[in-house]
């Protein structure tokens, strides 16, 4: 049993909540998004009920990482974009909505339908990229 009882996500896999199913196999489940930001936005969630895709399983993670790109693909051919964000967040400070693992296909138009990038970036300090990419490294053996 999921902490706090099922995600909206988990209902919806488990058939107790009605959605637009577009994938289904062991592991995942794919339906289209209820608030679009674009015609045919898709969500790919893993049946696993883990909520950050650091706690999702090396099964269920391989399962999703092998279904994502057809079903991008028949989203991209469906809606007629050329064109998509493929989005993940981990955590309400990252704008996680639904405690649940979950991917978003959102497919980006040229008169601005889809995703919108409002987001700023700044130069990697190198020293810091260095010393970062050392440590990230080092966790991976």
């Amino acid at each position: 049993m999921e902490e706090g009882g099922p995600s909206i996500f988990s209902l919806i896999i488990n058939g107790e909540i009605p959605c637009h199913k577009i994938y289904e196999d062991e592991h995942v489940f794919s339906f289209l998004d209820v608030n679009p930001f674009s015609p045919g936005h898709t969500l790919v969630v893993p049946k696993e009920a883990a909520v950050t895709l650091d706690a999702l399983s090396e099964e269920s993670a391989q399962a999703v990482g092998r279904v994502l790109p057809r079903i991008s693909r028949a989203v991209l051919d469906v809606s007629g974009a050329s064109e998509f964000n493929v989005l993940q967040n981990n955590g309400p400070n990252a704008f996680q909505s639904v405690p649940h693992v979950h991917f978003h296909i959102i497919p980006k138009f040229e008169d601005g339908r889809g995703l919108a990038w409002p987001f700023k970036s700044s130069p990697l300090d190198h020293e810091d990229g260095a010393r970062t990419a050392s440590e990230i490294r080092d966790l991976l053996v």
